[in-house]
């Protein structure tokens, strides 16, 4: 059995910063390590949906901080490589409702030519209850 400490969701995708998380919108900034890489230094698939995935879910909490979002469906195009380096996860709410909303996303590189595009279908699940069942399953 090991002593180490399980790493963060935030470290595993390698996040640097939140930018910024306002109004429906979120900027988040990546650094891609070459163990997310697979051959020819391209970030294996996974990680870029999980970016821009990130920053659609933070655009949701900026506008209803209350609600856990939970994704019902994420598609992803991929334009070109993301490969090691910064990389800008941006996010943003098309449409929202009570229990649901929709979103759209995209990944930048370091001169802001767009990697891939996302879109979203979220559930908006109330926090509390979120927390309830995760303590329930834990004990």
């Amino acid at each position: 059995m090991s002593d180490a400490v399980a790493a963060t969701l935030q470290s595993t995708l390698g996040q640097i910063r939140v930018v910024s998380l306002e109004d429906g919108k979120a900027v988040i900034e990546y650094e891609v390590g070459p163990q997310m890489c697979h051959s020819g230094g391209v970030a294996q698939g996974g990680f870029v949906c999980g970016w821009i995935d990130a920053a659609m879910a933070h655009a949701s909490i900026s506008l209803m901080p209350e609600m856990t979002p939970m994704s019902l469906e994420l598609k992803v195009s991929y334009f070109a490589p993301a490969r090691p380096g910064r990389v800008t996860a941006e996010g943003w709410i098309e449409r929202r409702g009570r229990a649901t909303c929709f979103a759209e996303g995209r990944l930048l590189d370091p001169e802001g030519k767009v990697l891939a595009k996302a879109s979203s279908t979220i559930r908006l699940i109330p926090r509390d209850a979120v927390e309830a069942a995760a303590k329930k399953a834990l004990s």
